[in-house]
């Protein structure tokens, strides 16, 4: 953590979810809503050369340190149908900056990263110079010292007002089919994670992150477990592709793909996601193919609507149920937005763009949602969407109650779905050795969200008895 950083806990009135389910962990009392704030928030005073324009910080839980042995499973609860989910938030724009205080360039789009150069005095060409050194040209620039080719009174005019980086590198780790799974150092002393996957076709792709840990508490992922500590910046979220190209394209080659499926629910973020997506897609930049820059969601539907009317990327929903019964019990967000209605959503949104399919991903949980049944169902459900359809392999985790669907049931699911018209795809695990693959990502600590009650039918799938 950087010197000069004061930080002041404020109570907020209000109940702590996580604190409650170890209050009611004797009992199978029904939890209460989770309200729209956590009983804890942190402040962040920071010093003038790290304040980022624009910038935005969700509400913030508690700091939770974690163990180096895997943490026990929270008790069993059931939630109410009324949960109170948080919605998108938007973000904050610092549009007065105190005397002296520095820009964290990677949180600006261009042209608000043209606009900051001209208000120095600097003409447009010189903003494209430097913007094509942090994000083009191979460059990658992390600091001053690398900028070549820029006039000295612009480069003192940087050192003075503008800082270049955003994360700091805490580690690399490598899977055994050649996955990396980098962890990132943030300024408050968070820790995320962002995956690079390989591929044999010439495609790499970086999976980046979010949110440093998860509010929608989905049963299958180990993110999840954490609960929601905050929100990234803009410039975090960028800085993570960045970084990808800059450590490993000699490795790996060309990155070609971002996928937004680490850390987080992008939706949950959605003024700081649609910000960095149009940086990674910026043609004078990054310049990915904004269909090759994929942003995830577990069904988040007015922030899906905005996505589809705002950003040129491509979207995925995280489906994993053909019921709402079993789609309120393994991602309680459908308990807000049910089933029907986030499908005839994106019918009717979907209508209106051409040549657009959205991609569904079905994780495939052993016994919970590999049934003949959920395929034939599944294929009535997606009637009338442009999509396609990607079956995943579940990647276990500690703590977790499922198991995954064997190989054999998987090309089962797989081929009902091909014979009914879907276009469909299998994704295995990649990475998995290093907890690096699919719903792995992060590191809950010693108090976890809530895994809710299992549903009587599946009690035996899972081995805990009638």
């Amino acid at each position: 953590m950087e010197m000069g950083y004061m930080w002041m806990r404020r109570v907020r009135f209000g109940v702590n979810p996580l604190s409650l389910a170890m209050a009611y962990s004797s009992s199978a009392t029904t939890l209460p809503c989770f309200p729209p704030q956590p009983l804890f928030s942190f402040t962040c005073f920071k010093p003038p050369h790290l304040i980022s324009l624009p910038s935005s910080y969700g509400p913030r839980s508690i700091s939770i340190s974690t163990p180096s042995s895997c943490s026990s499973a929270s008790s069993l609860l059931s939630l109410p149908e009324n949960h109170d989910f948080p919605d998108g938030e938007r973000g904050q724009t610092y549009t007065h900056l105190p005397k002296g205080s520095k820009v964290l360039l990677k949180g600006l789009n261009y042209a608000e990263f043209q606009e900051w150069v001209q208000s120095h005095g600097f003409r447009p060409g010189q903003a494209l110079m430097l913007w094509k050194r942090l994000y083009g040209d191979n460059i990658w620039a992390h600091d001053i010292d690398e900028l070549k080719g820029l006039n000295k009174d612009f480069k003192k005019m940087l050192s003075e007002h503008a800082e270049l980086r955003a994360l700091s590198l805490k580690d690399i780790l490598t899977a055994s089919d050649g996955t990396r799974k980098i962890l990132f150092a943030l300024d408050d002393g968070l820790v995320i994670e962002t995956v690079v996957i390989p591929c044999d076709r010439g495609r790499t792709t970086v999976c980046v992150s979010s949110q440093v840990g998860c509010a929608m508490n989905c049963q299958f992922c180990y993110t999840g477990r954490m609960g929601l500590r905050r929100h990234l910046t803009a410039a975090e979220i960028v800085e993570q592709a960045v970084y990808a190209r800059r450590l490993l394209s000699g490795d790996v080659g060309s990155i070609t793909n971002v996928v937004f499926m680490g850390m987080g629910e992008p939706f949950h973020n959605i003024e700081n996601v649609i910000k960095a997506a149009d940086i990674l897609v910026d043609e004078q930049g990054l310049h990915f193919s904004p269909r090759k820059v994929t942003v995830s969601t577990s069904g988040l539907v007015p922030q899906l609507k905005r996505f589809l009317h705002e950003s040129k990327c491509a979207l995925a929903v995280s489906l994993n149920a053909t019921t709402d019964e079993v789609r309120n019990w393994i991602m309680p967000i459908n308990r807000k937005y049910k089933l029907s209605f986030l499908l005839e959503t994106l019918r009717e949104e979907l209508k209106f763009k051409n040549n657009y399919k959205v991609l569904f991903e079905y994780v495939m949980l052993a016994g919970i949602n590999d049934s003949i049944e959920d395929a034939k169902r599944l294929i009535d459900l997606v009637k009338g969407i442009p999509c396609k359809i990607n079956l995943i392999s579940f990647n276990p985790h500690c703590g977790s109650q499922f198991g995954p669907s064997s190989d054999e049931k998987m090309i089962e699911f797989r081929n009902i779905l091909a014979e009914g018209g879907c276009i469909v795809f299998m994704r295995f695990s990649r990475g998995d050795d290093q907890m690096a693959a699919c719903g792995q990502l992060g590191k809950p600590g010693s108090s976890q969200a809530p895994l809710l009650r299992v549903p009587e039918q599946f009690r035996v799938a899972l081995n805990l008895g009638v």
